[in-house]
């Protein structure tokens, strides 16, 4: 028997206002994403993206429809089983890095680990690991003032791989830089999907940034327009 996919839509929607001030994100989206895949989201604003991205993250819930997590029907879960699913399984980076000023990278990578308990040394231990992953080895006690954009965005991806999630929800990830260091961000996530495995679905609207990925998925007026693989031959390029 094959196994489930990682993440599964079943004729998902979403569904906000009521009256003449409902707004449809999503109509009847069916969706499978598979282990190790790392796909682009890409749609106009209002098109169903973000919504769509936000319902992966469990950042919010589908109005109707069956959302499957490893073949773990999602519907129904209360909020403590949705934030379990986040904390051990899902790592997010994001346009504007959520970085806690005036902290340092290594305790900005830790606070995932935090959450979960984990002893103090351990953590440390995971945390500087994971800076070392994104190439900020000896940058550990700079605090967010003192990094670049691009650093910054390195502590933001390390903080998002420190807990060794099975999927990275990138949300314009290069949005806040500059072409070199957003090459240099979309080849370390690239590298993340290549090397360690991880599942990457990442928001983008720009056709370039979108070009790292595998499979490209375009999205209008709440429903996938088109649905597009890479060319091995470009992905090898990349």
């Amino acid at each position: 028997m094959a196994p489930a996919p990682l993440i599964e839509f079943q004729e998902i929607s979403r569904i906000y206002g009521e009256g003449e001030a409902t707004i449809r994100a999503l109509a009847s989206i069916d969706l499978v994403i598979e282990e190790k895949e790392f796909v682009a989201i890409m749609g106009p604003s209002g098109s169903g993206k973000s919504t769509a991205m936000n319902i992966i993250g469990c950042l919010d819930v589908p109005t109707s429809g069956h959302y499957l997590f490893q073949g773990i029907d999602t519907t129904g879960f209360d909020r403590s089983q949705y934030t379990l699913l986040r904390r051990h399984m899902l790592g997010f980076v994001f346009q504007g890095f959520n970085l806690l000023a005036r902290t340092s990278a290594v305790e900005n990578v830790e606070l995932p680990l935090i959450y979960r308990g984990v002893d103090p040394r351990e953590r440390r231990r995971k945390a500087m690991y994971a800076l070392g992953q994104v190439g900020l080895a000896g940058r550990e006690g700079h605090t967010t003032q003192e990094l670049s954009g691009g650093q910054q965005q390195r502590v933001a991806i390390a903080r998002a791989i420190v807990t060794n999630p099975a999927v990275l929800l990138a949300d314009e990830p290069t949005g806040n830089l500059d072409t070199k260091t957003s090459r240099e961000i979309m080849d370390l996530i690239t590298q993340l999907n290549h090397e360690n495995g991880i599942t990457v679905i990442m928001v983008t609207h720009e056709d370039d940034i979108a070009a790292y990925a595998k499979r490209n998925l375009r999205f209008v007026d709440g429903h996938i327009q088109s649905d597009s693989l890479l060319a091995p031959e470009r992905a090898d390029v990349l």
